[in-house]
């Protein structure tokens, strides 16, 4: 399978523009108030139909209730739901369950321990994705630029794809894809001027690597 790209936490048209020109797969949308990446419904609305069915949408949520969910939904019309706080398996099921969408459950991982429960995820996500787990004192779960050892993923068997994200930019996204063969790759702040404030040749820039480490994994000569 080809790998993916996501580029997660955009919130101008022109970012948007930029990440569909590129070739991303996915494009992740932020409803959690203390991220600089959170959208109101209405720029939810305005980005999601600018979309028109080049790429798949993802609405990330925290830790969000049956309402906070519902109105994330009826502004972007996400193909994905992007669960990524302390949701429980049992939370997972029912989320897809209630809402009729694919969820994509993050797993916060900084040692062996963190993995222990992937397969409860596995059983209920239709995809996982590794995120670096935040510090304590963090505000936020994910988009702080920080990567784990992507080595604790190189043995994984689940029955699910699973997504790569934290600290990757341009200049170390090969090594994830190469490390952990996973089926997508995810970006937010790597492709960042500065917190919430994509970079369009930041995109392009990852989004070309990501691409030419799928195709030197591949044993294809990038001549591009």
């Amino acid at each position: 399978m080809s790998l993916l790209v996501k580029i997660c936490g955009l919130n101008t048209p022109e970012t948007l523009d930029a990440a569909l020109a590129a070739g991303a797969d996915m494009l992740g949308f932020v409803f959690f108030e203390p991220s600089p990446r959170h959208l109101e419904p209405e720029q939810a609305r305005a980005l999601g139909r600018r979309v028109q069915g080049r790429a798949r949408k993802v609405a990330l949520s925290v830790n969000a209730g049956d309402a906070e969910l519902a109105a994330s939904i009826a502004a972007l019309g996400p193909d994905l739901l992007q669960l990524h706080g302390c949701e429980s398996p049992e939370r997972v099921a029912m989320v897809r369950a209630r809402f009729g969408l694919p969820v994509m459950k993050a797993i916060p991982v900084a040692t062996a321990d963190d993995l222990a429960p992937v397969a409860r995820y596995a059983a209920v996500a239709d995809w996982l994705v590794f995120d670096a787990r935040a510090p304590r004192d963090a505000t936020r779960p994910g988009g702080l630029g920080q990567p784990f050892d992507w080595r604790l993923l190189q043995s994984l068997d689940i029955p699910v794809p699973f997504m790569v994200s934290g600290g990757l930019d341009a200049g170390n996204v090969g090594d994830a894809v190469r490390l952990t063969r996973a089926a997508a790759v995810d970006v937010s702040s790597g492709v960042e001027r500065a917190p919430g404030v994509k970079d369009p040749e930041k995109i392009r820039a990852f989004i070309r690597a990501a691409r030419a480490a799928t195709r030197a994994t591949a044993g294809v000569t990038d001549t591009a």
